[in-house]
């Protein structure tokens, strides 16, 4: 294999493809990145493929001169370094022989010695999964704007457990029904949903649902940074496939393909715990919360995480106390013109708080409680509901 890439382009795709390699693996071959060279020197492409056994990632890149078509397998980690060192190059050269790799730029020439490329696991591709050719037949295909993705994972995967006895939280539960579109995610001491509109599909079936890993659904957004691109998604009983641009039914010609192992297991059932009983309502200006429960949270610690809110509604205002011992105490006081309810105190982990406002794009929130032992409920727009559950005052 002889390639001519673009530096930058290059860069790039082994920085993500470098992302799902399974360094502790005694499969040294799964701590690698394959590559395959195929066309010619001006239509070349060069395809980049990882797995860690769980999650398989492949991207192909249009910017490359193939000379002499072939493969080749590479440790990830010094591709990637190497790669990343040759800064001032605007292309490289990448030429194997045996399972030696030589890459050259225009004053260095490193070789890295690799694995043969056979011994790489064979990746389906999307086309073969979600027809069905590798498997029983998907029980949902549909596509969607990578845009409205990426923003359903956003304003969930930060709610995610993270490495919780309880395996079907660590993921995010993705629910399909019709045109509408649902991503879930808790670690049981908050809920975060978002709900988006996808294109209804010709063969619309039962609503479909799977637990998507947190780290693929980080790769994705890396993959899927165009808002217009279109992602194709097939699911299967133990599966999720995304296919990043390409048709947007079969996924052809696709860009970059994500393939994953769904997390076992039955999700907690979400609708239970959204509280539909709530008795005082505030609007904030997000802007405003958001500075104000960072203020209070930098006098809190380990021992006192909680941040004191105490809504007024005759003065028309929120109170946020927090005060951590042989540390000090911060009171905060935001003006609440749009509150309706009676006096309630009520403490929240101020971090919960901040990563939701962060995630939310609209101006505007509404916070809405019942009392101090009950589960707040943050809204933002149509599409997005938070959950989060209180914590004790001392």
């Amino acid at each position: 294999m002889k390639v001519v890439c673009d530096r930058n382009a290059l860069f790039d795709a082994v920085s993500v493809v470098s992302g799902v390699v399974n360094t502790r693996s005694p499969k040294p071959q799964l701590a690698c990145i394959k590559l395959t060279a195929t066309g010619s020197e001006k239509t070349g492409t060069l395809l980049l493929e990882a797995t860690d056994g769980e999650v398989a990632v492949r991207i192909s890149s249009m910017s490359v001169q193939v000379l002499d078509p072939g493969a080749a397998l590479i440790p990830a980690d010094k591709l990637r370094q190497i790669v990343g060192a040759e800064d001032n190059d605007t292309t490289l050269t990448l030429e194997t022989e045996a399972d030696a790799c030589t890459i050259t730029g225009a004053d260095a020439e490193f070789t890295v010695y690799g694995y043969p490329a056979a011994e790489f696991p064979e990746l389906p591709s999307f086309a073969d999964i979600a027809g069905g050719k590798t498997g029983p037949k998907p029980k949902d295909v549909f596509h969607a704007q990578s845009g409205i993705i990426n923003s359903l994972i956003n304003k969930t995967l930060f709610a995610a457990a993270r490495e919780n006895t309880r395996y079907a939280i660590n993921g995010v539960l993705m629910k399909r029904d019709g045109k509408k579109l649902e991503m879930v995610a808790t670690d049981g001491r908050r809920l975060a949903l978002c709900r988006g509109t996808v294109p209804a599909t010709k063969s619309e079936g039962p609503a479909a649902s799977c637990i998507v890993p947190s780290k693929a659904l980080t790769l994705l957004q890396k993959l899927a940074d165009d808002a217009n691109e279109p992602i194709t998604i097939a699911v299967t009983e133990s599966q999720a496939v995304f296919a990043i641009g390409g048709s947007e039914t079969t996924g052809e010609g696709a860009r970059a393909t994500l393939a994953t192992s769904l997390v076992e297991g039955t999700f907690p059932p979400y609708e239970d715990v959204i509280p539909s009983d709530q008795d005082k309502k505030a609007t904030f200006d997000k802007a405003v919360l958001s500075s104000a429960v960072k203020r209070a949270a930098l006098l809190t610690n380990e021992e006192s995480r909680g941040v004191r809110m105490s809504f007024k509604g005759q003065a028309k205002q929120l109170e946020l106390a927090s005060r951590a011992p042989e540390v000090g105490e911060a009171t905060i006081t935001v003006e609440l013109p749009s509150y309706d309810g009676d006096d309630v105190d009520i403490g929240f982990n101020p971090q919960f708080i901040a990563e939701a406002l962060r995630v939310v794009p609209e101006s505007e929130v509404m916070l809405e409680l019942k009392s101090t032992n009950k589960p707040g409920l943050l809204k933002a727009g149509n599409d997005f509901l938070y959950v989060v559950m209180p914590v004790n005052l001392q």
